[in-house]
Parts: structure tokens; sequence; C-alpha cells
């Protein structure tokens, strides 16, 4: 009887912890979730065809402002980008008849990636109706990115947020 119940206490904890090793631990788990957070983040890239949704704003020479909805945009396409950014800043040549912020359309040119070890740098420029803006994007393989923008008519300025695959437009008809 001694034996029968030694001999299975022996047989379950050698299941019980072939069982154990078997199981991924924390760290491996984190280290899986980033690899296929970097992926997605590379194929993103490679499309080309992503959006940046901005969360805070640095003028030059000024502080970190918060932006409070998730309302301001680059909707970044090798066919079609569309802007809708704040702006905060110097202004050179601008009527007042405009509302202020960055907004254009137009056909991205001179679209550079560069891969680096931590980060992703996206340079385009694209020609808007009253202006020229060059994007500069650092995009970290963990979704956030940063977004510097220069025009012609306006003071360099700074973007934080995050960027997400593009939204589909098909709607569900029932």
């Amino acid at each position: 009887m001694k034996t029968t119940i030694s001999v299975l206490l022996i047989f379950l904890s050698v299941f019980s912890f072939s069982a154990l090793a078997q199981e991924k631990s924390k760290k491996e788990l984190k280290a899986e979730r980033e690899l296929q957070k970097q992926n997605e983040i590379k194929a993103l890239i490679a499309s080309q065809n992503f959006i940046f949704e901005a969360q805070k704003v640095t003028p030059q020479g000024g502080r970190l402002i918060q932006l409070d909805y998730n309302t301001y945009f680059l909707n970044f396409n090798t066919d079609h980008t569309t802007c809708d950014l704040p702006f905060f800043g110097r202004g050179y040549n601008i009527g007042y008849s405009t509302d202020g912020g960055i907004k254009f359309e137009g056909k991205p040119e001179n679209v550079k990636i560069e891969n680096k070890s931590k980060n992703i740098n996206v340079k385009a420029t694209v020609r808007g109706q009253n202006d020229v803006y060059d994007l500069m994007f650092r995009i970290f393989y963990n979704g956030t990115a940063t977004l510097s923008v220069n025009s012609n008519n306006r003071a360099p300025i700074s973007y934080d947020g995050v960027i997400n695959p593009p939204k589909s437009t098909e709607k569900n008809v029932e």
C-alpha cells in the first residue's frame, strides 16, 4: 500500500513538473507580444498607409500641450494624404480668414523610409493648396510616434501620438 502511494506521488510529481516546464513565463509572453506588435508596425509602415493620431503638441519655443480629444490626425497614404492638426506658434504668410490649424490634402512626394534598431523614420513632402509641408515621422515599434512638421509659412512644430491602421470605410448593411 505504501509503495503504491509513493509510486503514485512520484508519478504525479513528474507530470506536474513537466507541465509547469512547458508553460511560458511572463517574460517570454511579454517578449512574444512585443515581437508581434513590432511586426504589425513594420507591415503598416511597409504598406505606407496609416493614421497618426496626435495626443500632445510641442510648438517651437513653447511648452508641451496635451490634446483633449482624439480628433487630430494625419492620414498618411501614398496616393492621398489628409491632415487636420492644431497649430500653436508663429505663422508668417497666413491670412486672418484661416482657422489656424495645419489642414491640407495632397499626394506625398520623396517618401523615404529608414529602418533603425529601435524605430523607423519616414520622411515625405506634401504640397498643400497654399503651402509645402515637410513631414518627418519617428515611429517606435510599440506604436507610439513623433511627427515633426516644417512648412514655408509656419514655424516648425512637433506632435506626439500613436499610429494605427486605417479605419475601414465599409458599413454593415442589415
